[in-house]
Order: structure tokens, then sequence, then C-alpha cells
């Protein structure tokens, strides 16, 4: 097995540098030429300022301005940090041991960097908070979704974990509000095609042969909302939200299905009501049961007029 180069940057706000290998061959005649062809969103002038600063390095330390092209060579770097809007949610923690780490997300805040989120992700906040600077997840939860996450604390162990969720191994059960319907039989597993297209937000369902299955209970109702169990078989992209919305009670709060509306990144008055209530698994490095359940509520059903409001 290969070992893992460590990179000659640290981490800089809980996250490591970006690793950059140069292709086996080329047209550049200096390193400078391919970051410009390679990173068309990074001005030419920040390039050059980093290279100047001595932001850029490979193994012997900062590149100098005009270093040649190298193929095959490696360099590391930080990339810029976008403008983020805080999310003004903490993170519980469920369970810590010397492995792993089991935290209830809220909603609004993604699981790991991407994109225009960065900082304020659950990965980096917690890698700082606990100074733990290896940690990753185990699987993910989507940015609006809440409830429970795993991450794992010894990097050596991240694969088992990582392949337990791969595999379908964990018992995972969701709740959800919405709006009750009292024609709607249930429980009902429902099967579907579900496809997300790249480059699109939202997935939908067509023909062809099922790949998301999803059992729906309803565990009580009252004022017109109902409260419902969701227990997913297969982890397709947004699966439970579909499903909900193709059975024409569709979660509240989602701003997707079953039509897609803008919301600002800042407004968090209505967020999703669906949370990963519980995981549960045999542990693939201890063989123990577990079972681990988020102590989080869903503000529409403990309080639906300050969550409308």
């Amino acid at each position: 097995m290969r070992r893992r180069t460590v990179p000659p940057l640290p981490q800089r706000h809980g996250l490591d540098p970006a690793r950059l290998r140069m292709p086996a061959e080329g047209p550049w005649a200096t390193l400078r030429d391919h970051l410009v062809d390679r990173l068309p969103k990074v001005a030419p002038e920040r390039i050059d300022r980093m290279l100047a600063d001595g932001e850029i390095v490979d193994l012997n330390g900062p590149v100098p301005a005009d270093a040649p092209f190298v193929p095959e060579s490696v360099i590391w770097f930080h990339r810029d940090l976008p403008d983020e809007v805080p999310v003004p949610f903490d993170i519980g923690i469920v369970h810590r041991d010397d492995d792993i780490l089991v935290v209830d997300k809220p909603h609004f805040l993604a699981t790991i960097p991407r994109g225009s989120h960065v900082l304020e992700t659950a990965l980096v906040r917690l890698r700082h908070r606990l100074g733990l600077p290896r940690l990753s997840p185990a699987h993910r939860l989507d940015r609006v979704t809440a409830g429970l996450v795993l991450f794992v604390i010894r990097p050596e162990l991240r694969g088992a974990y990582q392949t337990m969720f791969r595999d379908r191994l964990v018992h995972k059960e969701y709740e959800a509000i919405a709006r009750y319907d009292p024609g709607l039989e249930l429980p009902r597993t429902v099967r579907s095609r579900i496809v997300k297209d790249r480059g699109v937000l939202a997935a939908y369902e067509t023909d062809g042969p099922p790949n998301a299955e999803t059992t729906v209970e309803l565990a009580e109702h009252r004022a017109g909302l109902g409260r419902y169990r969701l227990l997913p078989a297969t982890g397709r992209t947004h699966q439970l939200r579909v499903h909900m919305a193709g059975l024409g009670v569709p979660i509240l709060g989602d701003t997707f299905y079953p039509r897609l509306t803008e919301t600002a990144l800042d407004d968090f008055r209505r967020p999703l009501q669906l949370l990963a209530r519980v995981l549960e698994f045999t542990d693939p490095v201890s063989g123990r049961r577990r079972r681990f359940t988020s102590a989080a509520t869903l503000t529409s059903w403990t309080d639906y007029e300050a969550w409308a409001g």
C-alpha cells in the first residue's frame, strides 16, 4: 500500500492544503503558465502574488516565481476562502470515544467543504473545536437536513466505517413533518427510479428499474400535520424528499420539491423539517452493536406558529 505523503503545509482553519500534480507532458515553459491554464477561476495576478509570497510549495519549500514546469511534480497551496454566511446553530455531541464521533448536525450546515461552504461546515468546525485535525466523515447529510452524522477520529479506521455505509449495513431512521392526508394509506414502501443530472439542483423520478426504496410510516398526526417515520433502504440524492413529494405530502420547508423556489443563504426561518433520527449498526472495529439517537426536535411539530412565522 502506498504511503500517503504528508503535506508540507500545515492545515489552515482546519483545512488541508490543496494538492496538485502536474500532467506528464504539456506545452508550458513555467509552472506559472500551467497554473494560469489549470486554475481559470483564479486571476493570474493572484497566482503571481501567491508565488511571490511563497504560498505555493513543493517538498523542498516555496516554489520560485520563475520555476520551470516539471512533469508529474506535485505542489501544495491553500485555496482562497469564499465569503460565507455564518450558520447560527451549534453542533451537538452525541457520542465520542477513541475511534468515532457522532454529532447532531443542525439545519443549514454542510457536512464537508464544498463550493461556497467551507468554514461553515460540520467537518471544519469540529476539527477546530475539538482539536482533531484528521477527523473525517464516514457519510454525509444534505446541508438542509439535520441530525446524526458519524465521523471517524482515527484515520486508519476511516475505510472500515465508510465501507459500512457504502454497503448499506447501517440502519437509518428519519423523521419528517408534512401535511397529514387521511386518504394516504400507510405504512407503505415506495420504490422508484431517481435520477440526478449533473449541474441540475433537483432530482426527479423517471421510468426504469427502481434504484430507490423508502418505507414510509405515520407516527402520529394533529392539527393537519403528520409526523412521519422514514426508513430508507437506499441512499439516492434527495431520496426521502422526492418520495414524500411523490406521495403528495412534501416535507415542510422543502424549497426543491415539488417545485424549486429561491431562498437566501441567510434565511434560517423555515428549515427543512427532516431529521436523521437514528443510526444503528454493528461496529466494524469492535463488533459491538451500536445505536445512536438524535436529541434534536423538529420545530414545526413542537411550535408550528413560531416555525411558520
